[in-house]
């Protein structure tokens, strides 16, 4: 089955809640395509490795979706453990999950309400679109890894 596509009538939260869950077929498809050999590689020392590159990205949309989007917390996982691929993935679509469930459980009303951030006043929408916006940014940096290692990503799924 191909990536979900959005209705004509669907409010902007739907289309990216349908975004979001595309997103994540993605970014599993990024994590599996790398040997857990390689998960250490990083391109160069000022830069995490593949594999912190994944647990930031499922780390900031727990922090976002928990802290701001009224999604519930899950317990803390425990840092400075090394993680098996398997446990990434399973991190990474827990993360996902929940980023979904605040996409979905958020009404309109709350999305204008302003909270404070670290980076200065935001509207919780501002909050999910930024969630949208670092996940490609990193998204973008896991396939020049991946490419580095000589593998060819997936095509983009941007819808």
């Amino acid at each position: 089955m191909g990536p979900a596509t959005a209705q004509p009538t669907d409010s902007l939260q739907a289309q990216l809640a349908r975004k979001w869950a595309n997103s994540k077929t993605y970014t599993l498809k990024l994590a599996d395509l790398m040997s857990e050999d390689k998960y250490d590689f990083r391109p160069s020392p000022e830069e995490m490795t593949f594999r912190e590159q994944l647990l930031h990205i499922a780390d900031n949309m727990t922090w976002l979706s928990s802290a701001y989007l009224f999604a519930e917390a899950p317990a803390k996982r425990t840092l400075g453990v090394k993680l098996s691929k398997a446990d990434i993935s399973k991190i990474l679509g827990e993360a996902y999950d929940l980023g979904l469930k605040a996409h979905t459980n958020i009404t309109e009303s709350q999305l204008d309400e302003q909270v404070k951030f670290f980076a200065g006043p935001m509207t919780r929408r501002q909050i999910l679109i930024l969630m949208h916006d670092h996940k490609t940014h990193h998204l973008g940096q896991l396939i020049v890894y991946l490419r580095l290692n000589g593998i060819k990503p997936p095509s983009c799924v941007g819808w």
